[in-house]
């Protein structure tokens, strides 16, 4: 009368094999792929080429510095250049400062 019926208990689960891990993790990899193509590679080619342009600087090249200013190349040093913004006004900046360099004669 206390004592239930015992019933059938089916066999435990089978530890997980190791092709259901591996399928497992599949989406993550495959995310990491993604974000790899998506954003790192190209955030990576950007850098390059940025850094070949500032490279490439040239006396009386003219540019775009990050702030937003425009100005004339007016001598280069290993870490700074000197950008001439007006006749007479210089500024010193880093090389890194420059964005983007511009064709010849946009500035008058």
């Amino acid at each position: 009368m206390f004592i239930s019926s015992a019933f059938a208990q089916t066999a435990p689960a089978a530890a997980p094999s190791m092709q259901d891990s591996l399928l497992s993790m599949l989406p993550i990899v495959l995310m990491f792929v993604v974000l790899y193509f998506i954003m790192i590679r190209p955030q990576m080619k950007k850098q390059k080429e940025h850094r070949a342009m500032v490279e490439a600087l040239a006396k009386g090249d003219e540019v775009v510095t990050a702030g937003g200013i425009l100005g004339r190349v007016s001598s280069l040093g290993d870490n700074f250049i000197s950008v001439e913004l007006a006749s007479g006004v210089e500024v010193q900046l880093q090389r890194q400062a420059v964005v983007q360099v511009l064709p010849k004669g946009t500035m008058k």
